[in-house]
């Protein structure tokens, strides 16, 4: 019996999987060219069982001793290189014990002195091995400081020695590419540079799955179990995942174990829709460490004029490479800069709005009408009361200042949501504006969002071309246009807040809110 596998590196015989090794077509000749390279890409993206895979068919050949090893004990010791050595090397004996036969195993670790253990344990093992060696170290970045130094250089101190005194080939696996690894040092909390790994002859990257990878996971279980996936079911899932390998994984799971038990039951986009619903509201272990990496300054960088749909001013390169290499946005060929994927999207928000959902006040679902469904002239009411009592005190429950009446409103929104509903967000760097979809039923409530800043006109006529623009494309007649007025010196939000009814150039009457 397999299954989808959301936890660890998955394993052939219980998981479903695709070749591993297919996304990294050029690892065999890097190999053979004694190259010591650097593989970088999300959690959870295929790295660890892409490299064990790896190291499998290396052995496997007979023509090398091949081993993915772990430096992650050491993380405790960033600041021992001595102790961090130690856990390391002990984690590493462990290790070649239970995935290399005995002629392939390592000679006992020279005595060496601190600073130099990797480095003399590396060399002892290549001299001793009948093959040539070859390393792959996973959670590099795990790494830190001190100790992290201490390592690079072993690595690149023992560099020339290769192939007879040190490993023929060797890669650093982790999330970060060389010169994100953390150090405090110099005033920095990056290395800034691929030195003091200034060897390395590629920095590689997993892709996500494409469409075609998606569906053929899928048709794995379709074959083990007879449900079947509908065409049109897993080419939603690509696009709400854009591949991602975990939420691939993890939709299929949510759907087929939680949803759609019984394997007579096909799988629909509707039951794809609503494994997408449980995975956003319950923000499983890999959804949840997006909060982890949102609070980085480098993300917050990115993510927050993203979210405002803003062009930052003076922003590094390798502040927005950093991000794309976290996996957490993309460049579209269209957009540009986006959020990585729908699921993200949905996310990243909520993820954002924790806090201020946190404190929100009892709100009453005023906006239900007797039948059940959403009324929007109630809703407006009620944001409107909400925002006046509540908005100026809910701004400060976030650290993204720039975009905090956003997300506020979208909290808002998520509470309305709660009840039977959705909402959707677009958003894309240099938009000017942050689009949002609220669906309750029957009812669907475009909302576009605009700030007026100091410095900059009445941003009211571009955003009612930009909502215009927004319902034509949903095949709507009205909506809501949201102004934040972010402007200092201007009267108290419960002063200012007002709405009134504005007409398109295309003559769609719309509800105007000011706040």
């Amino acid at each position: 019996m397999r299954w989808f596998n959301v936890a660890g590196p998955c394993r052939p015989t219980i998981h479903y999987m695709l070749p591993p090794l297919a996304r990294l077509p050029e690892l065999e000749r890097l190999i053979v060219q004694q190259s010591y390279f650097v593989l970088h890409a999300p959690r959870q993206t295929g790295k660890t069982t892409a490299m064990l895979a790896l190291a499998q068919a290396l052995t496997a050949s007979g023509d090398w001793t091949a081993i993915m090893l772990s430096v992650e004990v050491g993380a405790p010791f960033s600041a021992t290189p001595e102790q961090a050595e130690a856990a390391i090397l002990d984690s590493w004996r462990e290790d070649a014990l239970l995935r290399l036969p005995p002629e392939l195993q390592p000679p006992p670790w020279p005595t060496a002195e601190s600073g130099t253990a990797i480095r003399a344990a590396l060399r002892a093992w290549a001299q001793a091995s009948p093959r040539p060696l070859v390393i792959l170290i996973d959670e590099i970045d795990a790494l830190q400081d001190a100790a992290l130094i201490a390592v690079l250089r072993q690595l690149r101190t023992g560099y020339p020695d290769r192939p007879d005194g040190f490993p023929h080939a060797l890669a650093l696996i982790g999330m970060r590419d060389v010169r994100d690894y953390k150090v405090a040092a110099g005033g920095t909390t990056r290395l800034g540079t691929a030195s003091p790994f200034n060897i390395k002859t590629r920095s590689l990257t997993l892709d996500n799955f494409n469409a075609d990878d998606v569906a053929a996971l899928y048709a794995q279980h379709t074959t083990d179990t007879g449900q079947l996936f509908a065409p049109e079911a897993s080419a939603l899932a690509f696009t709400l995942t854009q591949g991602q390998p975990w939420l691939v994984n993890a939709l299929a799971k949510v759907a087929v174990e939680e949803l759609a038990p019984d394997p007579a039951t096909p799988i629909t986009p509707e039951l794809i829709s609503a494994a997408r619903d449980v995975l956003i509201e319950r923000q499983d272990t890999h959804l949840d460490s997006l909060a982890e990496r949102l609070r980085e300054p480098r993300v917050r960088a990115v993510i927050e004029p993203l979210l405002a749909g803003l062009l930052p001013s003076n922003m590094p390169n390798d502040d927005i490479q950093f991000v794309l290499d976290l996996g957490l946005v993309r460049l579209d060929a269209h957009q540009g800069l986006v959020l990585a994927n729908p699921i993200y999207a949905a996310v990243i928000p909520r993820t954002l709005t924790f806090t201020t959902r946190s404190f929100f006040p009892p709100v009453v679902p005023t906006w239900i009408g007797p039948d059940g469904q959403l009324e929007p002239t109630r809703l407006l009411e009620a944001f409107l009361s909400f925002w006046r009592q509540h908005g100026q005190p809910l701004l400060g429950t976030t650290s993204y200042h720039e975009i905090a009446p956003h997300l506020v409103l979208m909290a808002f929104l998520d509470r309305v949501a709660n009840g039977g509903g959705r909402v959707e967000r677009e958003a894309a760097v240099g938009r000017g504006r942050l689009d949002l979809r609220l669906e309750f039923g029957n009812v669907v409530l475009p909302i576009e969002v605009k700030v007026w800043r100091e410095g900059n006109p009445d941003p009211q006529t571009e955003g009612l071309a930009q909502l215009d623009g927004y319902l034509a494309g949903l095949g709507l007649d009205t909506g809501w246009l949201v102004v934040f007025d972010q402007r200092p010196g201007q009267p108290p939000i419960a002063e200012r807040t007002s709405a009134t009814s504005a007409t398109t150039t295309s003559g769609r009457v719309v509800t105007l809110v000011r706040g």
